[in-house]
């Protein structure tokens, strides 16, 4: 009678590993789970060393790209109840971050993995794209703080960049066994680029702004004077019986020469003080 073997064949779904030795992804552990979301947050912001020390280098990229589509939504949720209370300058459009913020992360996510990939490669990583995907999805637990603190001018940018790049160097040491050295100096090189150019951008933000700001006080400086000098050409000279009063005229030509002439000032020293910021 044949020996029976059944007993010791493994079945398809017990084998959680690929024949490559790399961890096989599991069906139970992609689905979402607000609290695991929640928890791994707070490691990251809390204890970033543990945390990437305890990251799966692979398993798929579902999980990753929920918890920055999670972070995003809870960013965007934030970034419009500050710009409605005017703590920002969108106003009422900053609400359009609720959805625009998710799309623009999960593309940008995906784009800026692939530049830490290279470098990482680049520093001798042995780690593959979706290890360095991992690595960048749950640094954005970052970005609610990060929206919070961004309602000060140019601390948001500061913090920003100085956190990542804390992030990353951790990232560096732990998940890719980096030296600490050179994950410094690499990193530290490249946050200090990304921090010099962040307050430039944000400073000529700033100025756009203002000088929008003041081209619109010129637009309403001109309506004023239109609407005022059109007042004067109602009664432009007549006088009680409907008959023409040239005293009256003048005075109404003059009221209306003297509207556009202080209007032109006005344009001319806001357009000045736009030009010298």
């Amino acid at each position: 009678m044949p020996e029976e073997h059944s007993s010791n064949i493994e079945s398809p779904s017990a084998n959680t590993t690929t024949p490559g030795g790399a961890q096989a992804p599991d069906p139970q552990k992609n689905a979402f789970d607000i609290g695991v979301v929640i928890s791994q947050a707070q490691q990251v912001l809390t204890d970033p060393r543990t945390f990437y020390g305890n990251m799966q280098k692979s398993g798929g990229y579902s999980q990753p790209l929920i918890f920055v589509l999670v972070m995003a939504v809870v960013s965007g949720v934030l970034f419009g109840l500050l710009s409605i209370v005017g703590l920002t300058d969108a106003g009422p459009a900053g609400l359009g971050a609720i959805i625009g913020l998710p799309i623009a992360m999960a593309i940008g996510s995906f784009i800026v993995s692939a530049v830490l990939y290279v470098i990482w490669a680049l520093m001798g990583s042995p780690h593959g794209y979706e290890t360095a995907y991992r690595c960048l999805a749950y640094s954005t637990a970052i970005l609610p703080v990060v929206t919070v603190i961004s309602t000060i001018a140019y601390l948001g940018t500061i913090v920003r960049v100085i956190w990542m790049t804390w992030l990353m160097i951790v990232a560096s040491r732990v998940v890719h066994e980096r030296s600490e050295k050179s994950a410094r100096m690499v990193f530290g090189i490249l946050g200090a680029l990304m921090l010099l150019s962040g307050i430039g951008s944000e400073y000529g933000q700033r100025k756009l702004q203002e000088a929008l700001k003041d081209q619109a006080a010129v637009f309403e400086d001109r309506a004023r004077a239109i609407e005022k000098g059109a007042q004067s050409l109602e009664n432009i000279g007549l006088n009680e019986d409907g008959e023409l009063d040239p005293e009256k005229l003048g005075r109404a030509m003059g009221d209306f020469a003297r509207a556009f002439e202080e209007a032109a000032k006005g344009a001319s020293e806001a357009q000045d003080n736009a030009e010298s910021k």
